[in-house]
C-alpha cells in the first residue's frame, strides 16, 4: 500500500515537471518578442541571446547538449561553433540596417554631395562652368554683334577735346559774278547740281557782248587790211618803186591795226570767252548770236547758291552763283589761348559726330584772339569724298598733341563695372568668364591694362553691356 502511494506520488511530480518542462520549451522555442534597440527597433544581437536562458538553448541545440552547457561540458565545440553563427548574425543584422539607411549602420553620404551656400546639395543650382561664366554660341555671339578682339601693345593719344564745324574749303570754292551786265535768257543748273570745269551753267543777253564781238571783229578786219598794205610797200621800197617814208608809214598803222585787234581779243577773253569761241566768231554765220553771254563755271563741283531766275537783269555787282568742290572740306576748331601752343600746322586732329570718325590735318592756325568768344581759330583739312560730313555740322575734334606706348591696352568698350568691380569678358570656349582687371590711363578710344589679362586674350570689344546684362540674369536665377 506504501509503495503504491509512493508510485502515484512519483508520477504525479514526473506529469507535473512534464508540464512545466513543455510550457518553458515552447515559450522559449517560439516566436520570442524582440527588445527595442537605440533606434526603437527590435534587436537580435548577442545581448539578446544572452537573456534568453536554459529554454532557449533546449531550443536551439537539443535538451541533452543544453543539459551538458549547463553542467560544464562540451563548452569548447559550443564556442568553436557559436564564433561563426555569432559573425554572421552581426553581418546579416549589419547589413539589415545598411539597407534601412540608420545612421551608425548605414553607409554614408558621399563627401561630394556638400551643401551649397543656399542649402542645396549636389550642385543642381551651380552655373555651367563656374562663377562669372556667360554660355553663348557662336551663332549667340554673332546675332547679338559682339566683337572680338586680342589684347595687344599700342599708344595712349593725348588729346585736347576741342569744339568745331564744318565748313568750305575756301581754297576750293568758286563765287560767280557776271563780267558784264544782261537779261537771264537762260539758267541750267539748280542748286545741288554737279557741274564740270568750263560747263554752262547760265546764260545772259547783253548788248555788250554784242559790241565786244563787234569790236574784235572789226580790229581783226583793220589788222588784215593794214597787214596787207604794209606788205605790198616793204616789197614795193625793197624794189627802189616807193619812198622809205611809205614804207614807214605803213609799217606803223598795222602795228597800231594790230594793238586794236589784240584788245579786242583779250577783252573777250576777260568777258569770260574762251580761245576756241573767240576763234569761231570770224566763221559764224549768225550774228543774232552775239548778243549771247555763257556763263561757266571755273571749277568742278556742286551748286550750293543761286541767286539767278529768268528774265533778271544782272549787273556786275552780285553774286549769281556759288560752286563748291565738297571732296575736301575745313573744320574750323575754336581754340582757347592757354591750348593754342599745342596746335601746330601739320598736326592730326580725330574729328567726330553722330557715330562718325575721322582724321584731320592742320593747315591754318589764326593767332589773332576773337574779341567776343576769346578763342583763337584753328583751320583743318579732312576729307569728304564719300560726302557723309555736311556743311554746317557740328563736330567735336580732338588735337592729338602727343602719344605714349603701353605694354597692354583694350577698347574703352571692353571695360564695364560689376558690382563696383572693373571686369572685362574673355573669350573662353562657348561663351566668355567675366575677368576683374586693373586699368591705368586712357584715351578717348583705349584704357591701359595693368594687371587681369595676359597679351594675346581674346577679349568682347563691343557690345559687352549685353555680356553684362546677361551675367545679371544668370546670378538672379541663381539666387532665386
Amino acid at each position: 500500500m506504501i509503495s503504491l502511494t509512493k508510485a502515484l506520488v512519483a508520477l504525479a511530480a514526473v506529469g507535473l515537471f512534464s508540464v512545466i518542462g513543455v510550457r518553458e520549451f515552447s515559450a522559449a522555442c517560439g516566436p520570442a518578442k524582440p527588445a527595442a534597440d537605440a533606434h526603437g527597433h527590435g534587436g537580435g544581437g548577442e545581448a539578446a541571446h544572452a537573456q534568453e536562458g536554459f529554454g532557449a538553448k533546449v531550443c536551439e541545440d537539443g535538451l541533452l547538449t543544453a543539459i551538458k552547457e549547463k553542467v560544464g561540458l562540451g563548452s569548447e565545440a559550443m564556442a568553436i561553433k557559436a564564433a561563426p553563427e555569432t559573425g554572421e548574425a552581426k553581418h546579416a543584422e549589419g547589413d539589415k540596417h545598411d539597407e534601412k539607411g540608420h545612421a551608425g549602420h548605414g553607409a554614408e553620404k558621399p563627401a561630394g554631395a556638400a551643401r551649397d551656400e543656399h542649402g542645396h546639395e549636389g550642385g543642381d543650382h551651380a552655373e555651367e562652368g563656374g562663377e562669372g561664366f556667360i554660355k553663348l554660341t557662336a551663332a549667340q555671339i554673332a546675332a547679338t554683334g559682339i566683337d572680338m578682339a586680342p589684347v595687344m601693345s599700342g599708344a595712349l593719344i593725348k588729346e585736347i577735346a576741342v569744339p568745331g564745324r564744318i565748313a568750305i574749303n575756301a581754297n576750293a570754292q568758286a563765287k560767280i559774278v557776271p563780267k558784264l551786265a544782261g537779261t537771264v535768257a537762260k539758267v541750267t543748273k539748280q542748286v545741288g547740281d554737279m557741274v564740270a570745269e568750263g560747263e554752262v551753267i547760265a546764260t545772259l543777253e547783253s548788248r555788250e557782248i554784242a559790241d565786244a564781238k563787234g569790236e574784235y571783229l572789226a580790229a581783226r578786219r583793220t589788222e588784215e587790211l593794214a597787214k596787207s598794205t604794209f606788205e605790198r610797200e616793204e616789197r614795193l621800197w625793197k624794189q627802189k618803186v616807193t619812198a622809205e617814208q611809205d614804207y614807214l608809214n605803213a609799217k606803223n598803222v598795222h602795228q597800231e591795226a594790230l594793238i586794236k585787234r589784240d584788245l579786242a581779243h583779250q577783252r573777250l577773253h576777260t568777258i569770260g570767252l574762251s580761245e576756241d569761241e573767240i576763234a569761231k566768231l570770224p566763221t559764224a554765220s549768225d550774228e543774232a548770236n552775239y548778243r549771247f553771254y555763257d556763263i561757266r563755271s571755273p571749277i568742278a563741283g556742286r551748286v550750293i547758291a543761286r541767286d539767278i531766275v529768268m528774265g533778271q537783269i544782272v549787273g556786275t555787282d552780285r553774286e549769281a552763283f556759288s560752286i563748291a568742290d565738297l571732296a575736301t572740306v575745313w573744320v574750323e576748331i575754336s581754340i582757347s589761348p592757354a591750348d593754342l601752343p599745342f596746335a601746330k600746322e601739320g598736326q592730326d586732329v580725330r574729328v567726330s559726330s553722330g557715330g562718325k570718325t575721322a582724321m584731320a590735318k592742320i593747315v591754318a592756325i589764326n593767332p589773332a584772339i576773337d574779341t567776343e568768344t576769346r578763342s583763337a581759330k584753328i583751320i583743318a583739312t579732312l576729307d569728304n569724298a564719300g560726302g557723309q560730313w555736311r556743311l554746317g555740322d557740328f563736330v567735336n575734334a580732338q588735337l592729338i598733341s602727343g602719344k605714349l606706348d603701353v605694354p597692354l591696352l583694350v577698347p574703352r568698350g571692353a571695360i564695364q563695372t560689376v558690382k563696383g568691380q572693373t571686369v572685362v569678358f574673355v573669350n573662353d570656349g562657348p561663351g566668355f568668364r567675366m575677368r576683374p582687371v586693373t586699368t591705368g590711363r586712357e584715351d578717348s578710344t583705349n584704357a591701359e591694362i595693368l594687371s587681369g589679362l595676359e597679351f594675346g586674350e581674346t577679349v568682347a570689344t563691343s557690345n559687352t553691356f549685353t555680356l553684362k546684362a546677361e551675367l545679371g540674369k544668370a546670378e538672379a536665377e541663381h539666387e532665386h
